[in-house]
């Protein structure tokens, strides 16, 4: 083979990819999803008097941030306080029933809007990878806490809680509780189709993945993430996630080595119902990862029960405390 045959037949190659990289980003979006009522119907019974009037905090980017606090009961001096991450697509608001609970039975309790949600920025959106850690830690210099602190997630909020635990910011907490965290989508602990709660443009994800490697993001901002909320949620709630704020929310892909670099107490609290996850492999894919972690399955409870149903409070409440 000549040197022109060769040059030909590397140009077709490359030609090839650069297609099918194209074609996979521009047709390769998330499909659109059913609303899910396992997620959206609970939240039509629950209680949402009380809701505190939102704070903000302004992160280092100059972003307004927005947040709600709930006072320890019997404002009970240098209690610990826990700092709440909702699930996707969610705000801190989606935290009410729990948060109470927590302030109720003595916590300081201070439940986020995450960057791309709620108040806090664009929806959907976020500037770079790794943002969302900035901002947590940008939470806990401006609102600053004289006794311990809890970082608490739920969902792809649990994830995002490994996700700083295994990391370099991890001593700004000294507890970490994890609520039926999602790990990946490909995880032994996730369900076919991810439960019927998110449809994933895995043709682009995979596309945009192979870009950054390569240093290219200019289009980040694609969606790759769409979630199945009903006509009611869906203009109070984040329908969508770009690439960046979905590489964002949610642990490392390598998110063994997140459950490896953690070295503060932690704490995996899951319904034994959950329609989401296989609650019942938490255990085992942390101690495969070297972490053996307590985890505490609340029987009768499922993926929003966790947040919604008093049944799953003991078991949260305790989970802060030990």
């Amino acid at each position: 083979m000549n040197h022109k045959t060769v040059a030909v037949t590397t140009f077709a190659a490359v030609a090839l990819v650069v297609t099918a990289l194209a074609a996979a980003i521009t047709f390769g979006g998330p499909a659109p999803i059913a609303p899910l009522a396992s997620i959206n119907a609970p939240f039509a019974k629950a209680d949402f008097s009380g809701v505190p009037a939102p704070r903000s905090f302004t992160a280092r980017d100059g972003t307004a941030m927005a947040w709600l606090h709930y006072p320890a009961a019997g404002n009970a001096q240098n209690a610990r306080r826990v700092v709440l991450v909702h699930g996707s697509s969610a705000r801190a608001r989606s935290m009410h029933v729990l948060a109470r609970a927590l302030a109720g039975a003595g916590f300081e309790v201070a439940a986020l809007d995450m960057r791309g949600h709620g108040d806090s920025g664009p929806r959907g959106q976020a500037a770079y990878v790794g943002q969302l850690e900035d901002d947590v830690e940008d939470f806990a210099r401006a609102v600053p806490h004289a006794g311990p602190s809890t970082l608490l997630g739920f969902s792809s909020g649990g994830g995002f809680v490994l996700r700083f635990a295994g990391g370099t910011r991890q001593d700004l907490f000294d507890r970490y509780v994890l609520l039926s965290p999602y790990l990946r989508y490909d995880a032994p602990t996730a369900r076919p189709d991810n439960g019927g709660w998110v449809s994933i443009g895995l043709p682009r994800l995979v596309g945009l993945h192979l870009l950054n490697k390569a240093g290219v993001g200019v289009w980040n901002n694609l969606p790759v993430l769409n979630f199945g909320l009903n006509d009611t949620a869906r203009p109070m709630l984040t329908p969508s996630y770009s690439f960046t704020l979905a590489t964002s929310f949610g642990p490392h892909n390598d998110y063994a080595g997140d459950i490896r670099g953690a070295r503060g107490a932690m704490h995996i609290v899951a319904g034994r119902d959950d329609e989401l996850f296989r609650a019942d492999r938490f255990a085992d894919v942390f101690t495969a990862a070297g972490k053996t972690v307590p985890v505490t399955l609340v029987p009768g409870v499922n993926h929003m029960g966790l947040t919604l149903d008093s049944a799953a409070f003991d078991a949260v409440i305790q989970a802060c405390r030990t």
